[in-house]
């Protein structure tokens, strides 16, 4: 070959060349302009939370896709339908129908590794049965703090702007009750204060029932109200203190657990704790001779805070999706009873 051949090969040899480190250059291009970026978050996966019984009914409510949204908790899914069994990312099981044998747990046909979620709001003085459930749930949903999904009655939040006006009040104090049981602490406390203080009672046990609608505007009228659990337990502070006093503006006089427990969830000066008075005829005389300004300073509180009341069940079983990335994995309640009634 003459070096002008030479030459020209060269040259086809170096545009080849060129040519193919174009095209692997532009095939290069285009994968990475089609692919996927990386390092970027997946899209996040919607949880499935079954409710093997709804608490207290044998007809679930609707439960549409946003149900969990309109309580500000997104790509969380509630279903009352057991053919998810198998998919569920959690299973809820309210106590009260595992008690009554309402509901069976369906624990032949629970998929490996499936989050149980046993439910109680009830105090352990109401609960019974729990001896047969022991090594089954994996986390638990109640009033108490050291839950697993901690869900009060209520709670005190941060506010701004002017306090409501109190309502005018008439009367002294009043106590809306239907479990009337004369071996009940509260109801021996009652006895003892009622001859020293005028107590007006409503609810079923003195054949006042008061309708859901009339009973805020009734206790409102009232300067105290006997904010009496029907037992004593760890944190069981119900919708007696939360709804029935402190959002209807009235002062609750406390009987539950200790004043230590109430000051976790609210102001000491929130509310008047009966433990705090040698006798019943004590406690009445600080209540009939309290003054004005006196009284007033029990809701110094209203000035940055107001209540928020947690009653639907549809908030309550959201929860679980807020908890659920930080929840232990693999935990099992061995013994539940010897937790919940310690």
């Amino acid at each position: 070959m003459n070096s002008a051949g030479y030459s020209l090969s060269r040259r086809l040899r170096a545009v080849g060349v060129l040519a193919g480190a174009a095209l692997l250059s532009a095939i290069w291009l285009l994968w990475l302009l089609g692919s996927p970026p990386t390092g970027g978050p997946a899209p996040p996966h919607t949880l499935i939370i079954l409710i093997w019984h709804w608490p207290f009914s044998d007809r679930p409510p609707e439960l549409p896709s946003n149900t969990c949204i309109s309580f500000g908790v997104a790509h969380c899914h509630l279903s009352t339908n057991h053919s998810l069994l198998a998919s569920a990312d959690a299973v809820v099981f309210h106590h009260r129908e595992l008690q009554t044998q309402q509901a069976r747990l369906p624990l032949a046909k629970r998929p490996r590794g499936q989050p149980w979620v046993w439910v109680s709001m009830e105090s352990p003085s109401h609960t019974h049965g729990l001896g047969r459930l022991g090594g089954i749930f994996n986390w638990v949903l109640s009033y108490r703090r050291d839950s697993d999904i901690f869900v009060p009655y209520g709670q005190l939040e941060p506010h701004q702007g002017p306090a409501p006006p109190l309502p005018a009040k008439k009367r002294v104090a009043a106590w809306v009750v239907s479990n009337f049981q004369e071996r009940q602490r509260r109801v021996q406390v009652y006895r003892q204060l009622a001859p020293h203080l005028q107590v007006d009672v409503f609810g079923r046990a003195n054949r006042q029932p008061l309708c859901a609608n009339c009973l805020l505007p009734t206790v409102a009228q009232y300067l105290f109200y006997l904010s009496f659990e029907n037992s004593q337990h760890q944190d069981y502070i119900t919708e007696k203190f939360w709804r029935n006093a402190l959002a209807a503006g009235t002062v609750p006089v406390v009987l539950g657990p200790p004043r230590a427990t109430y000051e976790a969830f609210a102001p000491a000066d929130a509310f008047v704790h009966v433990d705090d008075f040698s006798t019943a005829q004590e406690l009445a005389s600080f209540l009939a001779n309290m003054n004005e300004s006196h009284y007033r300073r029990y809701f110094a509180w209203r000035d940055r805070l107001r209540v928020r009341l947690f009653g639907d069940w549809r908030e309550r079983f959201c929860a679980i999706c807020t908890h659920y990335p930080h929840l232990p994995r693999g935990q099992v309640y061995q013994d539940l009873q010897g937790w919940f009634q310690a």
